[in-house]
């Protein structure tokens, strides 16, 4: 009997013992598949994001033999500054003997002072000449004053200003020019057969909006271009771009289809005649925001991301650090700081669109700041990661074994000494880690930044932390909402380098961790 009854046990408990096995087998096969189902969602996030978005980092470009044509560029001949020079020094009455009158042009002295300005007009271009400039100022002393030509004022008066405004003049006619109109000419040049207004206009479309920006930024490096038949390299359109890189499919119909027909044909044409060619897409990387998809870039919102995230360090680390530090070895335990404590923990847990409600509250309403400048964002982003480093960084202090405080008080430091001579450097790297983190994390913010105006469309690059500016994820969630085909690979390029800066930030806290960790 005691024989049958230990061999129903050691059943029994051997069943167990298999349910046990089983069920511990079961629980590692679930962890294994939703590691390997974690992998596969994020596997399928880049692959998606990457084979959407590495397309824009190439642009499709087309040469083209321009004649930059003075009526077109230059239509009231403010580049020849000498001219206008001249003129005014006669409607000053500036003459070589240094009378109210001019004397006989056609004389040799005359003749030297017109050359003398024609000179000193080729210094005034690409340069911001005025009556103040010494380099300009020496050349008016030395070539005029000894020939007795009025007093140094009226010298700096008549020529000296009158340079400035030249200058300024020239240049705001370059800015306004017509430079569409030769690109025009040179694609109807490589199309003679074709005559219609509407398939001008179609033929005329395939080069990009932007080939107007290129010949003027030409133009105002080197004016003498001006009336010159030169060659140049410009983006074509975003649809043609489109459907060089296979995302616009020829062999739909053309009622399905952003690119006519007639386009293709055209396009087919160029490419035959090796004019079409494939680059690297700087301008990405060195432009701003624009309505053209061929146009636009990054650089003004990276400009913007960095402004922003400097603020935000400048003031959450110091004072994150300072909380830290006093609530965790110099504030009493009383229900004050644990009401502190609690907050704390609970602000962590805030969502971020409630602080950029109060940053719209506070910020713009009240104090009146400047509405999309990154000190505003800043001050926002503060106000979110501050709670992260503040916990960061208490875990930090409290990792620095007892010992060391306490040996720092035994050979006669005081409470302060020991603190920052000894505790605060060891747990320095847990600080740095917990703030690169909550930088990373408000890199990717986008609900706060929002909510104080960092949405609107901005072109220009901002200069400093005032100026009106937006960041990488808002630029990311404008382009996203953008109904052109292009915009859609331009989203994805930009989310791929916001990943690179995440995951440099993240590397860089690992490296931080490992480098100067202690180990106790």
């Amino acid at each position: 009997m005691n024989t049958t009854t230990s061999g129903a046990t050691r059943d029994k408990v051997a069943r167990s013992l298999k349910r046990r096995y089983a069920a511990e087998k079961r629980f590692q096969a679930y962890g294994i598949a939703a590691i390997a189902l974690a992998l596969m969602m994020i596997l399928t996030l880049f692959v998606t994001i990457f084979g959407t978005g590495y397309t824009a980092f190439w642009q499709t470009m087309i040469n083209l033999e321009v004649t930059l044509y003075p009526q077109d560029i230059d239509p009231d001949n403010s580049r020849d500054a000498a001219a206008g020079m001249i003129a005014a020094a006669r409607a000053k009455g500036i003459g070589l003997d240094g009378d109210a009158h001019l004397l006989d042009p056609r004389t040799a002295k005359q003749q030297a002072l017109e050359s003398d300005i024609a000179t000193l007009s080729e210094l005034a271009l690409g340069r911001p000449m005025t009556a103040d400039n010494p380099e300009l100022i020496a050349f008016l002393k030395d070539r005029f004053l000894p020939a007795n030509i009025g007093d140094e004022a009226l010298v700096k008066d008549s020529l000296a200003t009158w340079l400035g405004n030249e200058a300024g003049a020239f240049n705001r006619a370059i800015q306004s020019a017509d430079y569409l109109r030769p690109v025009k000419q040179s694609i109807s040049d490589l199309f003679p057969e074709v005559t219609g207004r509407r398939d001008k206009r179609s033929l005329y479309e395939i080069v990009s909006p932007g080939a107007t920006y290129v010949l003027r930024d030409m133009v105002l490096d080197n004016p003498d271009l001006i009336g010159q038949r030169i060659s140049v390299t410009v983006p074509m359109s975003d649809d043609i771009d489109q459907l060089e890189k296979g995302a616009i499919k020829a062999e739909l119909p053309e009622s399905a289809r952003r690119v006519k027909d007639n386009q293709i044909a055209w396009f087919e044409r160029l490419k035959d005649r090796g004019l079409i060619e494939t680059t690297f897409n700087t301008t990405l990387f060195t432009a701003g925001d624009s309505r053209e998809p061929e146009l636009a870039g990054i650089w003004g919102a990276v400009v913007g991301s960095f402004f922003t995230l400097l603020v935000t360090l400048l003031l959450s680390f110091p004072i994150g650090v300072a909380a830290a530090v006093y609530l965790e070895e110099f504030a009493p335990t009383n229900w004050l700081t644990d009401l502190i404590e609690v907050n704390i923990n609970n602000l962590a847990a805030v969502p971020s669109i409630v602080f950029g409600l109060l940053g719209l509250a506070v910020f713009l309403n009240f104090f009146g700041m400047p509405r999309s400048a990154p000190v505003v964002g800043g001050l926002v982003l503060t106000l979110m990661t501050l709670p992260t480093i503040i916990i960061a960084s208490r875990a930090a202090l409290k990792s620095v074994p007892p010992s060391i405080r306490e040996a720092a008080l035994g050979i006669g430091a005081s409470k302060m000494q020991s603190i920052f001579h000894h505790v605060l450097p060891l747990a320095m790297p847990g600080m740095l880690t917990g703030t690169i983190i909550g930088m990373a994390q408000a890199l990717g913010e986008t609900a706060p930044l929002l909510m104080i105006g960092m949405v609107a469309f901005i072109v220009d690059i901002p200069g400093s932390p005032f100026d009106s500016a937006t960041v990488m994820p808002v630029q990311i969630y404008l382009w996203s909402d953008s109904p052109e085909r292009a915009f859609t690979e331009r989203t994805s390029a930009a989310i791929m380098i916001l990943l690179a800066f995440l995951v440099f930030m993240n590397a860089a806290a690992v490296v931080l961790r490992k480098r100067f960790e202690r180990r106790w």
